[in-house]
This record gives structure tokens, sequence and C-alpha cells, in this order.
């Protein structure tokens, strides 16, 4: 943006005319677009630009904020007005820090994708393109199918009285097919995306459908699960799902506020030797890469756990202040308060591919589908209770479909419990947080028929 470099220097002159010495300017801009077919036309279309000014500055040692969606140099003084008149009534006691900025070798360089962000024409294009291929499959494809593509661009400019001045323009694709198959007694749906292959990779996407036909048909005629206790393998995306959902328990102000358990655990044993999990802003796959947070503090690759120990929790400024420990450059941000994030937060891969976690598990189920996170898990305690689906493991191998099953237990015994983990992990999917993991095998989980 342009026009940043002029409001900044208005805001520069309006904080020091009325006396304010600690600012900060953060420019943030989302453009969207995103096609979905449904039978052989376009269904839906959308397209959209949006940008936001937030403005945030120190008076009398407490912290306020404003935010606009004018560009308009008019705004700007009553943007800066607005900021400390809500700094006089703000009632929180935590210290507003405005960040002092680092060395220029200390933001790491993103790796360079040369993203232009497509035109409508190209995005529908895409979509009816998944359309073809999905189709075209199996026979068994019919209708509800529905396939789409997008693209999102995100632009970051962050400019502080301290003199930090920094930008980020990120952006990705992806597309997605969603196959209903009917085999003359039963629907069955399966899904999944390819990221960052709009326009080329035809052969992925054609073997990409064939998956997920595959998956579909798989699905026909699945039998129940008697209840008790099976060695679990979770497919790389089921773990993710459990991975994510319990993110937040990472997040130094979830200890803070007594809502994870984690509190008082780093340098404690937390999980099995074989994970380590990390937190890497710049980890290859990730088209989202950017080289400072939300307070313009350098990101870094770290270890959250490492062989099983917690090695830190995810800090911005403030929360790394009240442990007195350093921040972890894992800031987020809004309009109205400084918050915490993740970049590409995954469980490092092991050495087993996934006959071989089969093979060790003997006897259990494979596990490809969780659905009811939402309901069916407390972010706090760790608990979940999930409705699922998959295939028994029987002899070392992938046996028959299974349906309408519930995995139940608890993140954190969970982590103790994974006994091995696969090789491969995937990494790629919207948004600036992303979350993988490989395959795992869990022995002896409670499953309800």
């Amino acid at each position: 943006m342009e026009k940043f470099d002029s409001l900044k220097k208005i805001v520069r002159e309006v904080s020091e005319k009325h006396g304010i010495k600690e600012y900060e300017l953060y420019y943030t801009e989302e453009s969207s677009i995103s096609a979905e077919t449904y039978r052989d036309e376009i269904s839906s279309f959308s397209s959209s630009v949006g940008g936001m000014l937030l403005f945030r500055c120190i008076v009398d040692g407490r912290i306020g904020y404003a935010s606009t969606q004018s560009m308009d140099e008019g705004e700007m003084e009553n943007l800066v007005l607005r900021a400390a008149e809500n700094a006089a009534v703000i009632e929180k006691d935590d210290e507003g820090i405005i960040y002092a900025g680092a060395p220029k070798e200390a933001y790491g360089k993103p790796a360079e994708y040369d993203f232009v962000m497509p035109g409508a024409a190209e995005i529908r294009e895409e979509a009816m393109n998944c359309r073809n291929i999905m189709y075209a499959a199996d026979p068994m494809v019919t209708d509800g199918t529905e396939c789409g593509a997008y693209a999102g661009q995100n632009v970051i400019r962050l400019y502080n009285s301290n003199g930090l001045d920094l930008s980020s323009a990120v952006g990705n694709t992806g597309s997605c097919m969603a196959a209903v198959l009917d085999n003359g007694s039963e629907k069955q749906m399966s899904y999944d995306s390819i990221y960052n292959s709009l326009g080329k990779d035809e052969d992925k996407k054609k073997e990409l459908a064939g998956k997920i036909a595959k998956n579909a048909k798989d699905k026909f005629g699945a039998g129940s699960v008697e209840t008790g206790k099976y060695n679990i393998v979770f497919e790389d995306k089921q773990m993710k799902q459990i991975l994510g959902t319990f993110l937040s328990a990472f997040y130094a102000e979830n200890t803070q506020k007594g809502l994870s358990l984690l509190k008082g655990k780093v340098g404690e044993k937390i999980a099995a030797d074989c994970i380590t999990v990390t937190d890497d802003p710049f980890c290859e796959g990730n088209t989202m890469q950017i080289a400072f947070d939300g307070e313009g503090v350098p990101t870094r690759k770290k270890n959250v756990i490492e062989n099983g120990v917690l090695k830190t929790l995810l800090y911005n400024l403030s929360t790394a202040k009240k442990d007195g420990v350093e921040t972890t450059g894992n800031a987020s941000r809004s309009a109205s308060e400084i918050g915490t994030r993740a970049f590409s937060f995954y469980i490092n891969p092991g050495v087993m591919t996934r006959d071989e976690l089969l093979a060790k598990a003997g006897e259990g189920i494979f596990v490809t589908e969780m659905k009811g996170f939402h309901a069916g898990a407390n972010a706090v305690t760790g608990d979940f209770s999930i409705e699922s689906a998959g295939f028994m493991i029987k002899d070392g191998k992938i046996g028959a479909r299974v349906k309408s099953f519930t995995v139940a237990g608890n993140f954190f015994d969970l982590l103790k419990q994974i006994t091995d983990v696969g090789c491969e992990l995937n990494m790629g999917g919207p948004g600036f947080t992303q979350i993988a993991s490989p395959d795992v095998l869990v022995p002896g989980m409670s499953v309800a028929g």
C-alpha cells in the first residue's frame, strides 16, 4: 500500500503535536476471490478486498487502541485522538509495550513464491476444471459433487515511534473437490484439496480426484465397532485436527489465565520421547511465511516440545514479561488487542511408513474421519469424545470399513501414549496459521461402538 507512507507521516506529526511519544500504526489488507461449482455450472462466486488501519499508543503507562477502514488523510488525527482517549479509560492493568525494534539481520527471509493475485476468469476456470476432473474420475460420481477454487492475499505494514518500518505481502491458492458417489443403494462423500496449483499440476489433480473417489467408495457397506480398547492409528489429517483443537493450550496467555493445564510445565516431560512439536514461520511448503509478528518482533523457528519435554510456550511481549522470559515472536493482532498465534505448528515426522505403523498396531482401528470437535472437545481440560470412522486393522493390514464409533481420551494423555510417528508430513492450507502432523500410533484407546 503506497499510501501508507503518507499516512504514517501524518500520524507521526499528529502524535508529536499531542505529546504522544510511544505509538504504532499497523495496516492490514486482505483480498480474496473464490468460485464453487454444482453440476455443470458455477454455483457461487465471491470477491472481496478490505483494509484496516490499527493505531495504538501509550499514554500515562496505559495503552489505547483505535481502528478505521478509512484511508483518508483527514481521518488520521481522529484515529490518534480516539486511541489516546481509550487509553485514559482502559481498565486493564497490562503494561503497554511498543516494540523497540531489532537489528535488520534478526529478521528472517521468507521464501519467494512470486505470488500474483489471480483474476476472476482464472478462478472460475480452475473451479470448472476441477469439476471436470472429478466427474471423470469415476462413473459413480453423481449430483451433490461440488468443486471450488480460491485465492487469498494478505498485505501488512507496521510502523512505530521507535523507527520500526516493516512490510509483508503473501498469498496462496487452493483447489477443492468434494465428491458424492452413488452405488445404487447408498451415497457416500469424500473431499480433499490441493494448494498453490492454480492452472497447473493436472496430473496431481487427477491423482487426487482418483483418491477422493476411492475414499468415498470404500465407505460403502461400512460396519460397526464393538465397545472396547483398541490400538489406534490416527491418519495424518485426523491427528492434525486433534493438534489444532488443543493448540491454544500452548499459548502463554491461556496458562496465565488458568485456561491451560500446561501452566508451570515448561522443562517437564509432557509427551512421549518420539514427540517433537515445532512452530516454524519459515516452514517449507507454507507460502504464508512472514518475518515479523503482530508487534514487529522477528519470528523464528522453535521447538515447543522436544523429545517429549515442553521447552517453551508461545509468547507475545506482554505475556513474556509476565513470565520473565523473552517473547517467542508469536503475537497476533486485532483491532483492540494483542493476542497469540502460531505459524506452521506441526509434529515432526518419524521414520515409520503407514504400512509399518499398521503392522505394529497388529489389531485395531485406522481412524480416517473425525467430526464434531467444536462440541466434543474441551480445550482447557484436554478431554475429547469424537464421532469417527475408519477401517479395522486386521493382522497388521487395513480391513473392513467401520463407521459411527466414538474415540474418547485426553489430549495431554494422548501425547504421552503415542508410541510411533509416521514419516510423512504434508504442509499446506489456507490462512496464516497452518497445522500438520504425520500418522501416529496410540495403543489401547477407548472406543464406544
